[in-house]
């Protein structure tokens, strides 16, 4: 230990000597020359604010217990239909003069009220801007004067090895600084988000970090903390931060619509291993090969076939299968999409318009109240119904809900609504949004029946 810790030192004092130390003086309060980030903190700490949440989520319960006969025959007390969340975490202020801050979704999920708390203790109820599940990212507001935002670092140049810090809420304790290094890029595949870029650190993590900062030692914001890898809950040395080139183009979109509404592309890639590559007879070993494409998709439109290998989308490499997926996905419907593949050896340049999502599943409250606790679907081809019958499948009912008590149960099939005929979801979202009432006819087994919804 005696010979590691002079080495150390000997290496924060070559690194704070260097070009790269504007904004990392070598000087403490006394004056004395000694390694040390108090200064760039004391610049970036004001903009890491704690979030405290209260909300309500829904207590499941046995449908039985839902039936009022059933709870007046075994004389059941009203038990609680929800019971109360709080939650703690961390925001990172990115816009001082429109007072925008970006946090995990995780940390505002069911709220009904944000309080957010500034560095010198400021309390402030928050608007809710924007969430996107699919990346942890929510987007929230305050109206303060004097706010201080985190300059921002282009995430895509953090390089592993780099010096960086985590600034968030620990376990509610308030806020907490803690260093390491960036231990990796690009994790992905851990089932953490739907879209998954991470910047690995092994920088202290813990519970309440979440929707911190990570920044490097110019002050500069790299990521957002959002995740640990641990069997005990606590911090192991394996945290990741969704960097903030992705946490940025979540938040404009969550800015200017309110929400995510993801485009595709209609094609399916896998990762170019060496073997694929050897086999293609191509030098390189980084891209996405194309597996499959939908016909009639935009992928076709532009030309993209089997076999091709995708290595640049809208001049961003595109190291595998996960990159493709993550540079889509951030695209919005109407988006232009420029793509450089290789076929056969040869250089081409496509260009397509990302196109709207064909709907599988949905919220039922997403096209009218009535609907709300439903899950509605598509007959999918391992249904026993497929081919067999036209309409929409009720794939989930929450006992209690709207749904439910207006007598949707799982398994009944919507096959037609307002007496109009539905064969899809998107049938039914132009029949039944905005409706005041509903009549829909209902396929239940061998057996049908009408409910009027009102």
């Amino acid at each position: 230990m005696s010979r590691i810790l002079p080495f150390l030192l000997s290496g924060l004092l070559l690194l704070a000597a260097g070009p790269a130390s504007a904004g990392f003086p070598l000087f403490d309060s006394q004056g004395e020359e000694v390694p040390t980030i108090a200064p760039m903190l004391e610049k970036v700490t004001p903009a890491v604010v704690n979030i405290a949440t209260t909300g309500k989520i829904r207590v499941q319960e046995n449908p039985l217990l839902s039936d009022p006969f059933f709870r007046r025959f075994f004389d059941l007390p009203d038990m609680p239909r929800e019971r109360q969340t709080q939650s703690l975490g961390s925001g990172v202020i990115v816009d001082a003069k429109n007072g925008y801050i970006i946090t995990n979704n995780h940390v505002i999920a069911n709220a009904d009220e944000i309080t957010v708390t500034l560095r010198n203790g400021e309390t402030h109820k928050a608007r809710l801007i924007g969430t996107d599940p699919e990346t942890d990212v929510a987007v929230i507001q305050i109206k303060a004067r004097k706010l201080v935002a985190i300059p921002r670092a282009d995430s895509d140049k953090v390089r592993v090895g780099d010096f960086v810090v985590a600034i968030g809420n620990p376990f509610g304790l308030g806020q907490t600084v803690t260093s390491g290094i960036v231990s990796a890029k690009g994790r992905s595949g851990l089932g953490i988000e739907g879209y998954e870029d991470f910047i690995q650190t092994d920088a202290s993590i813990n519970p309440g970090n979440s929707g911190g900062a990570l920044v490097n030692l110019r002050g500069q914001l790299i990521g957002i903390n959002a995740a640990i890898l641990s069997q005990s809950g606590g911090n192991i040395g394996i945290g990741f931060a969704i960097p903030i080139n992705m946490a940025w183009n979540v938040m404009q979109q969550l800015v200017k619509y309110g929400k995510i509404q993801r485009g595709r592309l209609g094609a399916s890639a896998q990762d170019l291993t060496p073997e694929l590559a050897q086999a293609f007879n191509i030098p390189f070993r980084k891209g996405a090969i194309v597996t499959s494409v939908e016909p009639g998709s935009a992928a076709q439109k532009a030309g993209l076939k089997p076999g091709d290998i995708v290595t640049e989308v809208n001049g961003r490499p595109i190291r595998n299968a996960t990159d493709l997926r993550n540079a889509i996905g951030l695209l919005r419907v109407g988006d232009k999409v420029r793509m450089k593949v290789v076929r056969d050896g040869k250089t081409l340049h496509l260009s397509a318009t990302v196109a709207k999502p064909a709907l599988s599943h949905l919220e039922g409250e997403e096209l009218n109240p009535y609907l709300a606790g439903a899950v509605l679907s598509d007959i999918q081809e391992n249904s026993p119904w497929y081919g067999k019958i036209e309409g929409v499948l009720v794939a989930e009912v929450v006992p209690g809900s709207p749904a439910w008590r207006a007598g949707l149960r799982k398994g009944d099939i919507i096959v037609a609504a307002n007496r109009k005929p539905v064969s899809s979801l998107a049938d039914l979202e132009q029949v039944v949004k905005g409706r005041r009432s509903l009549l829909l006819n209902i396929q239940r087994g061998n057996g049908s029946l009408f409910l009027f919804l009102r």
